[in-house]
């Protein structure tokens, strides 16, 4: 198998967010992919098992340089209030900013069969991990509560701007994803804040 990088690679993950966004996962064959790549069909091969490794090396590339950005962002040593904000911002813009990666990984990855699902938990792990850490130092700072599970807290967190970004897609993306950072930073301080 090639090494993952280069032109190539690139085009073959790039091509293949756009692909799946247009037909959907099932109807996204590794065909049409190469010929959005304008690679050869082999070619596909020579760096993926198969297209749901595609599938997961797309989410692996794009997820794993978000989470880097927004770690790289909330390391200035930001009040957690701050960092929460960030996070909801950088999550939404970075979606915002690319529609269909947003459809991808929004609405096509549920549709995947089981070991993707579990190869997308292992990096979406990563992503929970910076949020348990702002939650946390929101609670050593005292500005967030600590008599509630960080965990819940998390998937409040994590469930409200997913279901935000779910619904924005399905509405056709008639709104602007960012004008919602606000409110929902308002939301979750209402909860978890003292």
């Amino acid at each position: 198998m090639a090494k993952r990088t280069g032109e190539k690679y690139e085009a073959i993950i790039d091509a293949a967010i756009r692909v799946i966004a247009e037909y959907g996962y099932h109807q996204a064959q590794v065909s049409k992919i190469a010929r959005e790549a304008k690679v050869a069909d082999g070619t596909i091969y020579l760096y993926f098992e198969n297209k749901d490794d595609v599938l997961i090396s797309l989410f692996n590339e794009k997820m794993g340089a978000f989470i880097t950005d927004v770690e790289t962002t909330l390391a200035d040593g930001t009040s957690a209030v701050d960092q929460l904000r960030e996070l909801i911002r950088l999550h939404f813009e970075y979606l915002e900013g690319n529609r269909q990666l947003a459809i991808v990984t929004q609405i096509e990855l549920r549709q995947s069969n089981p070991e993707v699902r579990k190869q997308i938990g292992l990096i979406l792990k990563k992503y929970l991990n910076v949020i348990d850490q702002v939650i946390q130092r929101g609670i050593a700072q005292g500005v967030f509560h600590d008599e509630f599970d960080p965990r819940t807290a998390r998937h409040m967190i994590f469930g409200t701007i997913d279901e935000t970004v779910t619904t924005w897609i399905m509405k056709d993306c008639k709104y602007s994803l960012t004008d919602q950072v606000e409110p929902i930073a308002r939301l979750f301080l209402r909860g978890i804040g003292r």
